[in-house]
């Protein structure tokens, strides 16, 4: 456990700053979830509305820092990809 007063602060803030990215990360796993099913269901009109609030959270993931851009780059790249092959089928 931390015992100087600037390792004490830091460790607060960690806890603070985990709890915050816990719920946006769950967020995303959610969006992500709902936009597979609505492609496997093949309705091309929901997954495209459900993408865009994908991708929106994604992006603010990158600019909090939450997410590394190129993980998130690869979540966008693959869920648009799987929405646009709708329409291949």
């Amino acid at each position: 456990m931390a015992t100087h007063k600037s390792a004490i602060k830091r460790h607060r803030q960690n806890i603070k700053r985990r709890g915050r990215n816990a719920v946006v990360k769950s967020e995303i796993k959610t969006a992500v979830k709902q936009v597979k099913e609505t492609t496997a269901q093949g309705n091309k009109e929901n997954a495209l509305a459900l993408l865009a609030k994908a991708v929106k959270l994604l992006d603010k993931a990158v600019s909090k820092k939450t997410l590394h851009r190129n993980n998130a780059s690869r979540k966008i790249s693959r869920l648009t990809a799987a929405v646009n092959s709708i329409a291949a089928k």
